[in-house]
């Protein structure tokens, strides 16, 4: 894609961002950084000036989709469209309205739509796993609002280490489908770690830890898909994975330390009994990002390993599975 062709399909990612009316001040503000990140990148389209187009309505649907000529790019756009719709859950009312006015827009039919909107609904409505009462024993109290959890200290580490490095390996693949597997595999490694310690959760609760922590969920897949956007990875056009695997690796990186910081805080939140208030969960979250962001370097070799040996069908069963 040239310039004005990646301009108009983050600017399609951040009108999806908004379509439905309701995003909270955390996220607006989350959106607004990863734009001015991002643009502060070589090569990257004017991100800032786009937010800011989007937020005041002065760019809309039917222009951006003219700026796409490419059939190949013009898929790729309601893809991302379609992520970033999906990304909380299942497609509102009013982002189900903006996804068809995109799709007549960009002159696409359902033959062409389908495949992503059945793939991307999949993955939004993966349910948690279900675990048989007497597999998974109740957290024994040790003092306090502490619990022992059913994993060892070393186990649970292994496991969101484990998690992480699948997590950062995704972020590397092309599709844009693999991208929208991340948050639901998050979403999977906090329940798993609350189960551990006796908590039984649902998704509304594991959004909410998310959000509180400041991990966005729309504005994180806004994120990743903008980073393999101006990398080059994303889609079918762009390459092979050895391609893009240097120019990417800030997005592995932001994916492998955002779950692994998760991981850790949710290990902190669960074992104290959930004791801990919005700003000491926000502090520990921050700083235990900066440890995960110092620890990925250690662990690219296997991140990159793990690329080459997946693809978008594993990372499906990854989410849908147990």
């Amino acid at each position: 894609m040239n310039a004005r062709e990646q301009e108009a399909v983050l600017t399609i990612a951040l009108l999806a961002a908004f379509a439905d009316g309701t995003k909270d001040d955390r996220e607006r503000q989350e959106i607004k950084r990863i734009a001015d990140s991002l643009a502060g990148e070589a090569g990257a389209p004017q991100l800032s000036q786009l937010y800011q187009s989007v937020l005041l309505k002065r760019v809309n649907v039917t222009e951006a989709a003219a700026a796409l000529t490419d059939p190949t790019h013009r898929l790729l756009a309601y893809e991302m469209a379609v992520c970033v719709c999906d990304a909380d859950e299942v497609a509102s009312e009013a982002e189900q309205k903006f996804l068809q006015e995109l799709k007549s827009a960009l002159a696409l039919d359902s033959k062409q739509t389908t495949t992503v909107e059945r793939d991307a609904a999949a993955l939004a409505e993966a349910p948690l796993p279900v675990v048989a009462a007497n597999t998974v024993p109740g957290a024994q109290p040790i003092g306090g609002n502490v619990s022992q959890a059913t994993m060892s200290d070393a186990e649970l580490d292994k496991y969101i280490l484990n998690h992480s490095i699948v997590n950062g390996a995704i972020e590397l693949l092309p599709q844009s489908l693999a991208t929208m597997a991340i948050i639901p595999l998050q979403i999977k490694l906090v329940y798993r770690i609350g189960q551990a310690y006796g908590h039984q959760l649902d998704k509304g609760h594991i959004r909410e830890f998310l959000a509180t922590a400041g991990v966005g969920l729309t504005s994180q897949y806004v994120e990743q898909f903008g980073r393999k956007l101006l990398g080059g990875l994303l889609g079918s056009v762009a390459g092979g994975l050895g391609r893009g695997l240097g120019r990417v690796g800030a997005g592995a990186a932001f994916s492998f330390a955002t779950t692994y910081a998760l991981g850790q805080l949710a290990k902190r939140y669960y074992a104290g009994g959930r004791q801990m208030n919005t700003a000491l969960i926000q502090e520990t979250y921050q700083s235990l990002l900066g440890q995960a962001k110092q620890l990925q370097g250690q662990y690219s070799p296997e991140i990159e390993q793990k690329a080459r040996t997946l693809d978008a069908g594993q990372v499906m069963q990854m989410v849908r599975g147990s």
